[in-house]
C-alpha cells in the first residue's frame, strides 16, 4: 500500500459536485492499494500514519502526532498512486489492486484509523472526486507500507 499524506488547515472531497467529506485541521491521506497487498499492510499503514509526528508543539518542532494535535483524517482512495511511468508517456496501472481486492484493505485502513480514536472521513471508491485542500506547511510525505512491491 502506498499513502501520500497531507498535513492540512482544511480539506475536503467532492462526488458530482457534492461535499461527501470535509475536515479541519489534520491530514488528507491519498490512498493506493496495490495488487498482492494484505490486512497487514492496512493494519501497519493506519498504525504508522496515525502515529507520524509531523504536526508543531510549542516548541515550532514536527514533534505531534495528528491524534495528540486533536485533529481528522480525510481519506480518499486513489489507484493512480500505483501507476508506473517509467516507461513511455502513459502511466501503467498493472500494479495497482482490482476494485474487488482493494475496497475491503481501504476499508480496513479507514477501521484501523478511528479504532485508534481519530475522525475519519472519506471519499467514494471507485467514484470521480475532486479533491480541494489547503496544505499545511506544506507538509506532504510518502509512505510505503513494507509489504510486496
Amino acid at each position: 500500500m502506498r499513502a501520500v499524506v497531507q498535513r492540512v488547515s482544511r480539506a475536503e472531497v467532492r462526488v458530482e459536485g457534492r461535499i461527501v467529506g470535509r475536515i479541519g485541521p489534520g491530514l488528507l491521506v491519498l490512498v493506493g492499494i496495490g495488487r498482492g497487498d494484505r490486512e497487514e499492510d492496512a493494519v501497519w499503514l493506519a498504525e504508522k500514519i496515525a502515529g507520524l509526528r509531523i504536526f508543531e508543539d510549542g516548541n515550532g518542532k514536527m514533534n505531534l502526532s495528528v491524534a495528540e494535535k486533536g485533529g481528522s483524517v480525510l481519506s480518499v482512495s486513489q489507484f493512480t498512486l500505483l501507476g508506473d511511468c517509467r516507461k513511455g508517456r502513459r502511466p501503467n496501472f498493472t500494479a495497482a489492486a482490482s476494485p474487488e481486492e482493494a475496497l475491503p484493505l481501504f476499508e480496513r485502513f479507514n477501521e484501523e484509523l478511528r479504532f485508534r480514536g481519530l475522525q475519519v472521513e472519506t471519499g467514494v471508491f471507485g467514484a470521480r472526486m475532486e479533491v480541494e485542500l489547503l496544505n499545511d506547511g506544506p507538509v506532504t510525505l510518502v509512505v510505503d507500507s513494507p509489504g510486496p512491491r
